[in-house]
């Protein structure tokens, strides 16, 4: 009988803990189910407060083409000029590749969300006018490296994108005429 009541005894413990088990472990076991493609994390905030792509540190955003113009303009007043003409071209395709980004997304918002789309918008040409302005110097530098031949496209890519009647227009055409480009000037005098 002592043995029968030990193992009853071991049995009904066996059976509690179980019971016990099965009651937390679904409650941990869900707590753990992770994220589906396409879930957001209602908890997560990010620990700085900061967001990645706003930080100096990033490539692709507005402070990492700036700062990539900073360090051009370093190079160019130490007249390192090989230096100054990598840290723009790089700084042109980081404006570039915003300004197409901003611009898809606008499109993109477009008849959804009018405001959502006119701040893409907004950006896109911000984004733009830094490129021209990184490829405008870019021309100079290659001006002063005695590599005309070299600045022709970019100014010619600033005088499209700007139009000739924008002031940054204005400049580039006035480079490809001091060039020899071109042989009219613009705007052309009275005559």
């Amino acid at each position: 009988m002592l043995f029968f009541g030990t193992v009853r005894r071991f049995n009904l413990q066996l059976l509690l803990c179980a019971l016990l088990a099965g009651m937390i472990l679904p409650t941990a076991a869900q707590a753990q189910v992770p994220l589906e493609d396409g879930d957001i994390d209602p908890n997560f905030t990010p620990s700085d407060g900061l967001r990645p792509l706003q930080q100096t540190t990033s490539l692709l955003s507005i402070p990492g083409g700036q700062r990539l113009l900073d360090e051009a303009s370093q190079a160019v007043g130490n007249q390192n000029y090989d230096l100054a003409a990598q840290r723009l071209q790089e700084a042109r395709q980081v404006f570039n590749q915003l300004s197409n980004f901003y611009q898809q997304l606008s499109s993109t918002f477009s008849g959804i969300d009018n405001r959502m789309s006119e701040s893409h918008r907004r950006n896109a040409l911000n984004t733009a006018q830094l490129r021209d302005q990184a490829t405008y110097q870019l021309a100079l530098v290659h001006r002063a490296q005695n590599k005309p031949d070299l600045s022709v496209p970019l100014l010619i890519q600033i005088v499209r994108s700007q139009n000739p009647t924008t002031e940054l227009g204005k400049k580039a055409y006035q480079q490809l005429f001091e060039l020899g480009f071109v042989e009219t000037p613009f705007p052309r005098p009275p005559q």
